[in-house]
């Protein structure tokens, strides 16, 4: 008696099932997959970046079940964390002309060191360190590159005391200005330099800061909010982006605490708006949280960078999405180029059905294709390398 009635209603299922996978397959394919956007003023860097730069004229196709921003920044790092190999490091303490200390830790990549072999320095995130996925993807691009590597710890990361009660922030280039002129001078080939998120702000402010006599001979900036005041603005935002902001504050406090550092109100926040408004504007001499924000911004200062360096960013960026980047600056620089992927989320740029199976080794990733491709085609044109004055 009811055989026909449910026959109708397993069809109508069907043709549901059927129709709004044909709407989401569609929407994926018009509005999700696509080339990144290049903005870089037109000449010699923007022609090199289109000719001999295969991945950014090439569609990003994000994993299909992981397009949502927020998903691939936590799943990103969740599942890089898990699969990706760990590396071997053999650290290096530098004293700082101030008394402080940082570690260099040198990835153990095997094969044979010295003579001309390049060097690349990676700057890790916020609370970052030599372990962190997106790190191993740097460094395994490094490998391939047959170049050295070695991973910047900020002061007071990495398991290191503090030896002066400062720490650090986006500003904090001088300490970097003295990690690469410590790894310079046992470079035998050309350094290059590799920032993620708060290290691409570091490492911005580095080459901004030295221009023409900057010691980076190239390099790449991944996720970095290049304007902290618009940034900031979007962590404070919708819910879930404050969920994000919280959980970064959340290290900030761990951080801090770890070196008896802060007080009750640095305790108290939960955002990190307001860790900077109760920490970090008062230890490194701002007014207020604002005050930082907009010196540690790099959009009016792109046009002082006089290294070739690419931004790899993402249009949905959580943190920095398409309309805080800097496009009008990038636009009028001969020697910064911004790269925007449709997808990405931040640090996230996941691709495939399964972004990081066993037997995908830590070079396939997205970010690590797109700094072999980027970094082995300077090498080979030297007359773009910087050297400084």
């Amino acid at each position: 008696m009811f055989g026909p009635f449910l026959y109708i209603l397993e069809v109508r299922k069907e043709f549901v099932v059927v129709s709004l996978s044909v709407l989401y397959i569609t929407y994926y394919l018009l509005e999700v997959v696509k080339k990144p956007m290049l903005v870089c003023r037109e000449g010699k860097f923007r022609q090199f970046l289109e000719e001999e730069v295969p991945l950014l004229q090439e569609s990003y196709w994000p994993t299909p079940w992981c397009v949502e921003s927020r998903l691939q920044t936590v799943l990103g790092s969740i599942i890089r964390s898990h699969l990706l190999p760990p590396v071997q490091y053999r650290r290096e303490v530098l004293r700082l002309s101030d008394g402080g200390q940082l570690a260099l830790d040198w990835a153990e990549l095997g094969g044979a060191g010295g003579g001309a072999r390049p060097t690349l320095l990676v700057l890790p995130g916020l609370t970052g360190g030599a372990h962190a996925d997106y790190v191993r993807c740097l460094v395994a691009a490094a490998h391939r590159l047959g170049a050295d590597a070695v991973v910047y710890n900020n002061r007071g990361l990495g398991g290191l005391p503090l030896t002066t009660p400062r720490l650090y922030c986006a500003v904090s280039h001088e300490d970097l200005a003295e990690a690469v002129a410590a790894v310079a001078a046992r470079a035998g080939g050309p350094l290059l330099a590799a920032g993620v998120s708060l290290g691409g702000l570091i490492l911005g402010h580095y080459l901004a800061e030295r221009g023409a006599e900057a010691r980076v001979a190239a390099a790449l900036v991944v996720s970095s909010p290049l304007d902290v005041v618009r940034g900031s603005a979007c962590m404070e935002g919708p819910p879930l982006n404050r969920a994000l902001s919280w959980h970064m504050a959340r290290n900030l406090r761990d951080t801090v605490a770890a070196h008896g550092l802060g007080g009750g109100s640095v305790a108290a926040a939960r955002s990190v708006r307001q860790f900077d408004a109760a920490f970090t504007a008062a230890h490194f001499g701002f007014a207020s949280a604002d005050h930082y924000y907009r010196a540690a911004s790099l959009t009016d200062k792109l046009r002082h960078v006089r290294v070739p360096l690419l931004c790899l960013c993402a249009a949905d960026d959580p943190f920095q999405p398409l309309e805080a980047l800097p496009l009008r600056e990038a636009a009028a620089s001969g020697s910064v180029a911004l790269a925007v992927t449709a997808r990405g989320g931040h640090i996230g740029f996941l691709e495939g059905w399964w972004p990081a199976p066993p037997a995908r080794p830590p070079r396939d990733q997205y970010m690590a294709r797109l700094a072999h491709q980027y970094f082995a085609a300077l090498l080979r044109r030297p007359d773009l390398l910087h050297a400084p004055s």
